[in-house]
């Protein structure tokens, strides 16, 4: 069964990279950041909504999608 979510994350599965979190996404935990071989690495960041408690990861590696939500 999928999770009803709030207006504001089904906007927000929808970003790019450029796409900041919506007023309600919260840090979840500390940023985790890969070292790649080149100086270039990249970060990921948990964030949960405090609305409907959806959860995203937001990613900078260019091969990931930006904001991935979390199917509970």
């Amino acid at each position: 069964m999928r999770m009803k979510i709030c207006g504001l994350c089904e906007e927000q599965s929808k970003k790019t990279r450029n796409g900041k979190p919506h007023e309600y996404l919260s840090k979840v935990d500390d940023v985790r950041i890969f070292k790649g071989d080149n100086p270039r690495g990249f970060e990921e960041q948990d964030f949960q909504c405090q609305t409907c408690q959806a959860k995203f990861t937001r990613s900078t590696d260019k091969n990931d999608l930006a904001w991935t939500l979390w199917q509970g």
